[in-house]
């Protein structure tokens, strides 16, 4: 686990840049460090990463690392739980040392770039080829690992986050406002676009090719293809689906539980982070340490429930009680470690519990993917609901969106997904009704830019399932954007290394196998992992309404964020930024004040995300001041 960086150019490259580039990660990896310029002719090339030891914590793991003949060079960011077996299948390699790194080099050499697809694991790579002049970048299948590269016709750059860029001399930093509406609407910037011009996130399960000043991208493994194939071949017998289930999710724990340090898990007290947790006691020969984070709401405390999970599986657990203090302390310090804006609220928490855990381990298992992979937010209940209500709702809405209704009381109080439906109704976008709204006022507040928020699902249109179609884009979306981007950096400020095991590529693929009403079943999502989590843990623990942080974002950006609000939407402000519509922005935030709280609510996410914006900016204005 650590941080990688690099440099391909025409011009020497100062060993002393490149270094100051690595050392910007060095909170994913303060083990160990390196950097290596290779003089390849009319190109230069600089490889830097910084290690978090996990495997192998010998000096045999240092990075960069090359083949024995010093044609391939790798540096490398995340683990390969299949790295044994691997290894096992190539007994002609010398191989030096017990780390995952070297089994990439020897399967490249022996596979050529076709060996992502025998890779099991969470990665991030970078592999020089000197004698094809060909760097290779890849990313794992779920995109857990991140992964961003800048391009401009002359010199290509690499890193695990944005940070080594900003530290690169040659590197304009240019702000790329096209992706201003889209992430105001999301709260993220969606891949595989980036806050900068020319800076991309490379795509979960890709390979990017650089060779000659042209860049191929190539898809190793597709979601969609991967699904559509599964789907034509399903079990159909549910004890066997169970029971496979549960098999795939002990291995896929078992693989996570090898480290050369120790290994801890987060648990929430909800199905998932349970499941793994006990799974992972069951494999365990001492008490495992668990960390779960407490909120002195009880609306919002899941802690007692965590504590009792825990009591019951035999854990040794740490809780931790947050304050509002706690949380205001930890929003000046955001920035820096998510790089763009990023304004999903739960990053708090997940900070706090990282920090928590990382006193006393290097890895911590997570239940992230469960409710993506098997049915678990509300909003797949609601669609079934509403794709089978559409007849209905689209014959209202021929009604209710024509004068002199439409825009009546009558009509804004219709539930805004309701509404939804209504109004675009003849476009293709049906399973994301719930932010209607937000949609309209993006467009009304960003000037310019495409309004590309529903693009994805044009190319999902072949899925007629609402349901089934909006998991999906959230697999492709939300959890490689939001999810998984929020807990590598919340988990790597601290450097601790966090593992999914529900993420497993094995568990990803025989969760598409299972048929729908094997995940939703008379109304209860994720039906199958929790019959698999009731072999370890009774029911009465685990059978309660969903609870989950939630900022009150009303009440703070009316109260003690209120100034600094409006500061950041003052007239010169926005005026010198040049991404908003001045008069409209202002007043938004005019009503937002005065509106009553429940009104209030409805836009307050779209306001949590402008206040997070702002702050990235102020951020940003003084790194490049420096």
């Amino acid at each position: 686990m650590c941080g990688i960086c690099g440099i391909l150019t025409n011009h020497e490259i100062d060993r002393s840049s490149l270094k100051k580039m690595n050392d910007t990660m060095i909170h994913r990896g303060p083990d160990d460090s390196g950097e290596i310029v290779l003089d390849c002719g009319a190109v230069q090339v600089g490889l830097a990463q910084r290690r978090l030891s996990i495997q192998d914590l010998s000096e045999q793991g240092h990075q960069p690392m090359c083949s024995p003949d010093g044609r391939i060079w790798i540096v490398f960011n995340g683990e390969i739980y299949n790295f044994k077996e691997l290894k096992k299948k190539m007994p002609e390699y010398p191989f030096r040392s017990e780390c995952d790194t070297e089994v990439i080099l020897a399967m490249y050499q022996k596979y050529g770039i076709q060996c992502l697809k025998e890779l099991n694991g969470m990665f991030a790579i970078a592999i020089y080829d000197r004698a094809e002049g060909c760097l290779y970048l890849a990313r794992d299948r779920m995109g857990q690992k991140p992964l961003y590269y800048y391009y401009d016709g002359g010199q290509f750059l690499f890193a695990s986050e944005l940070k080594p860029f900003l530290a690169y001399d040659g590197f304009p930093g240019e702000l790329n406002d096209s992706a201003i509406k889209g992430y105001l609407f999301h709260g993220y910037i969606e891949g595989p676009g980036s806050i900068f011009r020319n800076v991309w996130k490379l795509q979960p399960g890709t390979y990017l090719e650089y060779r000659g000043n042209e860049i191929r991208k190539s898809a190793y493994w597709n979601l969609t293809e991967r699904l559509r194939l599964k789907r034509s071949e399903p079990i159909t017998d549910y004890a066997e689906a169970k029971g496979q289930l549960k098999e795939s999710l002990k291995k896929a724990v078992a693989y996570r539980m090898i480290a050369d340090v120790p290994v801890g898990a987060f648990l929430s007290g909800g199905y998932d982070s349970s499941l793994i947790t006990a799974i992972a006691q069951e494999q365990s020969s001492a008490p495992i340490k668990t960390y779960s984070i407490g909120f002195p709401d009880e609306k919002f405390d899941e802690a007692p429930f965590a504590r009792m999970v825990a009591e019951h599986l035999g854990t040794d657990h740490v809780e931790y009680y947050i304050t509002e203090q706690d949380i205001f302390g930890m929003l000046e310090g955001l920035t820096r470690y998510y790089d763009e804006p990023f304004a999903d609220s739960s990053q708090i928490p997940t900070m706090l519990v990282a920090q928590l855990a990382a006193r006393d381990v290097k890895v911590a298992l997570s239940g992230d993917g469960g409710d993506e992979l098997f049915c678990g937010y509300k909003h797949y209940s609601t669609l079934r609901k509403m794709q089978r209500l559409r007849p209905w709702i689209y014959a209202a809405g021929m009604i209710l969106t024509k004068p002199p209704l439409h825009g009546s009381p009558l009509f804004r109080e219709l539930p805004e997904s309701v509404r939804g439906m209504m109004e675009d109704r003849k476009k293709p976008f049906k399973v994301q009704p719930f932010h209607h709204d937000e949609r309209r006022l993006c467009g009304m507040l960003v000037q310019g830019g495409p309004e590309t928020f529903f693009e994805k699902e044009r190319e999902l249109g072949w899925i007629s399932d609402w349901q089934l179609r909006r998991m999906v884009l959230d697999m492709l979306l939300y959890l490689p954007d939001d999810i998984l981007c929020k807990v590598d950096r919340a988990t790597m400020k601290y450097s601790l290394e966090a593992r999914s095991p529900l993420l497993d590529k094995n568990v990803v693929e025989l969760s598409f196998a299972l048929p729908d009403p094997f995940k939703f079943k008379d109304g209860i999502g994720k039906y199958i992992l929790r019959d698999v989590a009731y072999d370890y843990i009774p029911r009465k623990l685990l059978e309660r309404p969903k609870r989950g942080f939630a900022v009150p974002l009303v009440r703070w950006l009316r109260g003690p964020l209120r100034d600094e609000l409006m500061e950041y939407t003052e007239k010169s402000y926005i005026e010198r930024q040049g991404f908003f519509r001045c008069d409209q922005l202002q007043q938004l935030i005019g009503r937002f004040m005065k509106d009553d709280p429940a009104k209030a609510e409805r836009y307050a996410g779209l306001i949590w995300h402008l206040y997070v914006l702002q702050k990235w900016y102020e951020d940003y204005r003084g790194k490049r001041r420096r």
